[in-house]
């Protein structure tokens, strides 16, 4: 098991503790001297390194670094294993519901894991009553929970728009009979935005996702209309004028996908930043083996030249005070998220669910039409609780890759989902995806760290 990781990021050392979280910016001389699983004797490491720094040299920093051992500030020990497995027992309380309110969508994006909006077979739009049914069976399932985070989804959310605000209104006339915070999100492709759209989602949003792939040439590749056109030019205009509705307080961000044809997606990035946007994510598109746009292992090399040209144009606007966020590069390193979440993840099945136009209840909106996974029913108010327990117990201390990685408590074992898709089974991860990760999370960390 990896009690500690050191990598290199730019012109730095770093050196993290896995079970703390503590990150050490270090020298060439202490970045040798430690190794993954444990501190070597002295002798040893001044048999190999003392030609190189001087047995003095090796010495001193060994007497150093073995202070901080002792202290349990480096190799220190995980503390988390025995709640995870302790906790299977709690009861689970919904916190946040993907409501997908259509299936069905303007655009035919080539890379869609929604069947184009369609998931499976699974088309329809959801009625106003099933999505007040829907609303119900969460807050009955919320508990003790105060807040509830409700995302509109689709498909295109807003092609059906008079159904969006008749469903908020709903929500909003009841929640404090309910005693309840209900947070609306919606992700939209943004081709059908009005300025009375815009209006009213800047109201009564807490978060709007607006999907953009960067630059003109590559959004149009994939993300194509019916007729087989582009969309950047219906998207690019209406992005601009929400974003200028939100105020500092409230969120937005543009999220693309990259996929095999772009593997360059630093420029991507580059060419939102230059449209003005500050709240940016560009994420590895997930595929089956096969499709024309799937990321092999082949892509990695220029990925990870990609994220680390994205590290260095974040880094030095940092210092210019000219910054903009990535999505995955948000990292907190003064003990957050909280323990639970470290080791669950998401939360898919037992804190967090979708629901169908048809009022099926999946783990999640990826789930949706793989039929071993349903959950349950809003008309009958079922609910699995047994397979609601399997999600949760795909922890990443049931996960043998994940318990012994170091980047176990950032990942929390990978995308359920993707994990199924690619290996049959959640509590394999999906390795392409692991390294990927990996790699984000070492920019993510030496960003914060610097």
């Amino acid at each position: 098991m990896s009690l500690i990781h050191k990598f290199k990021q730019g012109e730095n050392y770093f050196v993290l503790d896995v079970n703390t979280g503590a990150v050490h910016i270090v020298d060439e001389l202490v970045y040798d001297l430690v190794d993954d699983n444990s501190l070597r004797s002295k002798e040893e490491l001044i048999a190999e390194f003392g030609d190189k720094y001087g047995a003095d040299v090796v010495s001193e920093a060994y007497d150093e670094i073995k202070e901080l051992v002792d202290e349990e500030i480096l190799y220190s020990k995980d503390q988390y294993e025995e709640i995870a497995h302790s906790s299977m027992d709690d009861r689970d309380y919904i916190k946040a519901v993907c409501l997908n309110i259509i299936h069905g969508c303007n655009l035919r994006c080539k890379y869609c894991f929604a069947d184009e909006g369609e998931y499976n077979g699974h088309k329809g739009v959801m009625s106003v009553e099933t999505a007040k049914k829907a609303i119900d069976y969460v807050v009955k399932r919320s508990g003790p929970r105060k807040n509830i985070e409700i995302d509109l989804f689709g498909g295109e959310p807003t092609m059906i728009m008079d159904k969006v605000k008749e469903i908020i209104a709903y929500a909003r006339e009841n929640e404090k009979a309910w005693k309840k915070n209900i947070r609306f999100t919606m992700t939209t492709n943004a081709t059908l935005l009005t300025d009375e759209m815009m209006d009213f989602m800047d109201k009564e949003m807490g978060n709007i996702i607006l999907s953009l792939d960067g630059r003109k040439e590559v959004n149009d590749n994939v993300r194509i209309k019916v007729d087989g056109s582009g969309s950047y030019d219906d998207i690019l205009p209406n992005i601009k004028k929400m974003i200028e509705k939100r105020d500092k307080s409230k969120h937005y961000y543009v999220r693309g996908t990259f996929t095999g044809a772009n593997t360059d997606f630093f420029e991507d990035v580059k060419a939102m930043v230059n449209e003005g946007f500050r709240e940016i994510s560009i994420e590895p598109v997930v595929l089956e083996a096969g499709h024309m746009l799937e990321l092999k292992e082949e892509h990695l090399p220029e990925i990870f030249e990609n994220y680390d040209k994205l590290y260095e144009e974040m880094a030095r606007r940092k210092k210019e005070g000219d910054e903009f966020n990535f999505y995955h590069f948000n990292i907190d390193l003064n003990g957050g998220p909280c323990v639970y979440k470290r080791i669950s993840g998401c939360g898919a099945g037992f804190e967090y669910v979708a629901i169908t136009p048809q009022g099926e209840v999946y783990p999640c909106h990826q789930f949706v039409g793989k039929e071993e996974f349903k959950l349950g029913s809003i008309y009958d108010d079922s609910y699995d609780a047994e397979l609601g327990k399997t999600f949760k117990k795909a922890h990443i201390y049931n996960k043998p890759k994940c318990k012994n990685c170091w980047a176990r408590f950032y990942c929390s074992g990978g995308c359920q989902s993707n994990n199924f898709a690619f290996n049959g089974d959640m509590n394999i991860p999906y390795e392409i995806g692991c390294k990927m990760q990996k790699k984000r999370i070492e920019c993510a960390i030496a960003l914060k760290a610097e």
